[in-house]
């Protein structure tokens, strides 16, 4: 090796070194300095309290059961569906696949329910809104069809239920509706 090669090549090497190290301190004083702060907020509810919010979710008992509903609406009449339910953030919590429901369906559950919990209203409600807006459609993991609805809570949306599969918007939002309308018994 060249004297060149050998400085470049120990340059880097300390480059490389240095910067672990760096890392793992940044990462070690990063830990030390966030716990204090959080477990006084926890502990007195001092003047950090304000930079937190509580919000309500969906437990995962609720979503099965809302989604094993609007299921049970859709087999009674026949029809062969897919249910998904998110929550506010648009994370799957639960999808059920009816016997039979077609491929699309899937996805095309979720997108509802997303969409629905994403404005927090009925997907045939803002399907309406495309002919003043079209451009909402382009919008990544949305889908502007019946058969989503919101999920709330003190007027709030927390979570939302998407149904895909049967011949119409109109069944599909039907089918949501009893799953949402499930939580409230």
């Amino acid at each position: 090796m060249n004297t060149r090669t050998r400085v470049l090549t120990g340059t880097a090497l300390a480059v490389a070194l240095g910067a672990g190290t760096f890392g793992a301190v940044s990462a070690s004083a990063a830990q030390a300095g966030t716990a204090p702060a959080a477990a006084s907020a926890k502990k007195d509810g001092g003047a950090n309290e304000k930079n937190f919010t509580t919000t309500t979710h969906l437990t995962v008992d609720a979503a099965t059961r809302a989604a094993q509903a609007a299921l049970d609406a859709a087999q009674k009449e026949n029809q062969k569906v897919t249910v998904a339910v998110v929550d506010r953030s648009g994370n799957t919590i639960v999808t059920l696949r009816g016997d039979g429901a077609g491929p699309q369906s899937y996805e095309s559950a979720q997108r509802k329910a997303y969409t629905a919990v994403s404005w927090n209203a009925p997907t045939s409600v803002l399907a309406g809104r495309l002919a003043q807006t079209p451009n909402l459609k382009d919008i990544p993991g949305t889908l502007f069809l019946g058969g989503g609805t919101p999920v709330q809570a003190k007027g709030a949306p927390v979570a939302g239920i998407g149904v895909a599969g049967a011949p119409s918007g109109d069944l599909d939002e039907k089918y949501a509706k009893a799953g949402a309308d499930s939580l409230e018994k």
